[in-house]
């Protein structure tokens, strides 16, 4: 009797262990998912790192007792290492070390880890869909709040550009959530059959691009122009549709203003290119160091040499931020840093288009087309803009783990074949 009683008590502390260890491996997607919805939410920042570190937490744990498959095959894992070791060195020559090895932990390795979370726990096309009602219902949301704000409460009229008053967000870089969000939701729009999803997805459509035009953001709208091409590029009905609507917004509305030789950030903006090329000729190899506030910090930088270098009737002003993912990289790791950053960009392209030519992609080529889209949008707006912050950071690594998940279920559908 007391051999049974003592091996019904085990089952049952077995059992409660199973349903425990059942119970975190659900926790992490729905941290992530958490994380990742409140990331263009301001006065959120507590909340977001309790949810980013306790699902490491839980991670760690459940990788301890062997109750998760974590893996690091990624096609995406020797760019990183090649990139991370480069910018590992370039810290012993960096002009301001302590915040290069700040920026090194807080900007790079804190994704790094994010990114491989991502893509254990969204490695199904499931969740995966699940990630992409994440962001489209944390646009939506974050869009429709600031266009009530700004119109309705404050009383702007629409011909105005909007203004966020978020510090953490400027304005130009709200397409780099708002335009994946849109591609995610069209995509839905063809896919889905249920009339409610139909619904839901229009619904988070709407705001979202709404937003991208209202911030009259130059490489927003590019990149909304270049992603219709690719997500419709079979699609000619939907495409010329798009364009017509793209077209109509740039010659109805302001912003066509902004593509004027006579706008003065144009002038602004060559400008800085004209500083960060300065910089990268003096700095060409290691870069003057990872930190991003080392190129606005004059105790390190001296910009006003740089930009008496420049040619005369480009000194209009400085800019105490290089406003380009590529110059960022380049004057902070140097023209190898570039070439290894770029291997990790050019690498999605590869991953989709591969999967897309070959056909094997899951459910046909449209999810795949989504996210080469969605990618191509990010680059375009972050080529021009202001990027490594972590908001643009959170979307990056996003897609980033989005696009391999897409490799990997779409790899291991094929391989069952």
């Amino acid at each position: 009797m007391e051999s049974k009683e003592r091996s019904c008590i085990q089952l049952t502390e077995s059992g409660a262990k199973e349903k425990a260890f059942r119970f975190l491996n659900l926790s992490v997607p729905v941290l992530m998912g958490i994380f990742i919805f409140l990331n263009p939410f301001p006065y959120t920042t507590a909340i977001k790192e309790i949810c980013f570190y306790s699902a490491i937490a839980i991670v760690l744990l459940l990788a301890g007792f062997k109750k998760i498959e974590f893996s690091f095959q990624s096609p995406l894992t020797l760019p990183f290492i090649l990139f991370t070791l480069w910018a590992f060195i370039g810290l012993f020559f960096a002009l301001d070390k302590e915040n290069s090895i700040h920026d090194f932990q807080t900007h790079l390795l804190k994704y790094l880890v994010f990114y491989y979370i991502l893509i254990n726990v969204f490695a199904t096309r499931e969740r995966l869909g699940y990630l992409a009602w994440v962001i489209m219902l944390s646009s939506a949301l974050v869009s429709t709040g600031l266009i009530v704000n700004f119109y309705g409460i404050q009383g702007h009229s629409l011909s105005t550009r909007l203004v966020t008053g978020i510090p953490e967000i400027a304005v130009n870089g709200l397409g780099i959530i708002a335009v994946p969000a849109s591609i995610f939701a069209l995509y839905q729009l063809m896919t889905q059959k249920r009339l409610f999803m139909k619904a839901a997805s229009l619904a988070c459509l709407f705001p979202s691009v709404m937003i991208c035009f209202l911030t009259h953001a130059r490489a927003t709208l590019l990149a909304i122009f270049l992603a219709s091409i690719i997500l419709f590029f079979k699609n000619k009905k939907f495409l010329l549709a798009c364009m017509g609507i793209i077209l109509i917004f740039a010659v109805m509305t302001p912003i066509k203003d902004r593509f004027a030789s006579t706008d003065p950030s144009n002038k602004l903006r060559l400008a800085s290119y004209y500083i960060n090329y300065e910089v990268i000729k003096d700095y060409p190899i290691l870069g003057m160091g990872f930190g991003m506030e080392t190129f606005g910090n004059r105790k390190f930088i001296d910009l006003d040499a740089y930009y008496n270098r420049i040619p005369e009737e480009y000194r209009v002003g400085i800019l105490a931020d290089p406003h380009s993912m590529l110059f960022s990289v380049a004057v902070r790791t140097g023209l190898v840093g570039l070439v290894l950053f770029l291997f990790i960009l050019f690498m999605p392209f590869r991953i989709t288009w591969g999967l897309i030519r070959q056909g094997k992609g899951d459910g046909g080529d449209s999810w795949g087309r989504s996210l080469l889209s969605a990618w191509a949008a990010v680059l375009i707006i972050g080529f021009f803009e202001p990027f490594f912050n972590h908001f643009s950071e959170v979307v990056f690594y996003t897609l980033l783990a989005m696009i391999t998940s897409y490799w990997k279920f779409s790899d291991n559908r094929m391989s069952q074949l």
